[in-house]
């Protein structure tokens, strides 16, 4: 786990915030099913694939698959410099991410990317830390770190969680 308190505080309003304004419908299917903040970031550790989902300049949507690694409360990701995502996510910043696994666990959330290492242009304060996990994670020589990818940050404003066997998902 990674988080701050005040980055599991703010997680943990946005959980609540966001269930506090679904539909009905939602809150009667994740209302009993769901986690805390702190339970979602034991869960979510090392890589999560994402289904990510973008906009085209003509508005129809796209999904695609990235690895996802949720750090300090927040999805990051990457992909390739050239990638259609990648010029969808330039243009229109708006983003929409889902984690599954099977039936266990649904992790689901909208807002907008922040690029942390644009090219050209000054990186995220906090890039040189996010960039030293990446490499542990993924490898130093795994990509040119500075030319062949793209990180985002997704900063939500909407976000819920399925779980209906939080047991089951922090076991072991």
């Amino acid at each position: 786990m990674r988080e701050t308190p005040e980055e599991l505080g703010e997680l943990q309003a946005l959980l609540d915030a966001s269930l506090a304004r679904s539909t009905p419908h939602l809150r009667s299917i994740v209302t009993e099913r769901t986690v805390t903040a702190e339970q979602l970031t034991r869960i979510l550790t090392g890589m999560c694939t994402l289904a990510l989902s973008t906009v085209t300049a003509k508005g129809e949507p796209r999904i695609s698959g990235a690895d996802g690694h949720f750090l300090h409360g927040r999805w990051h990701f990457g992909t390739a410099r050239g990638a259609a995502k990648a010029r969808h996510l330039a243009a229109r910043p708006a983003a929409s991410v889902a984690h599954m696994r099977g039936e266990d666990l649904g992790v689901f959330t909208h807002g907008t990317v922040e690029i942390l290492n644009p090219a050209p242009g000054e990186p995220a304060p906090d890039w040189p830390d996010l960039l030293a996990y990446f490499k542990d994670f993924y490898g130093d020589d795994a990509f040119d770190w500075d030319n062949d990818v793209v990180y985002y940050r997704l900063h939500p404003h909407w976000m819920t969680v399925y779980a209906p066997d939080v047991a089951k998902l922090t076991a072991g």
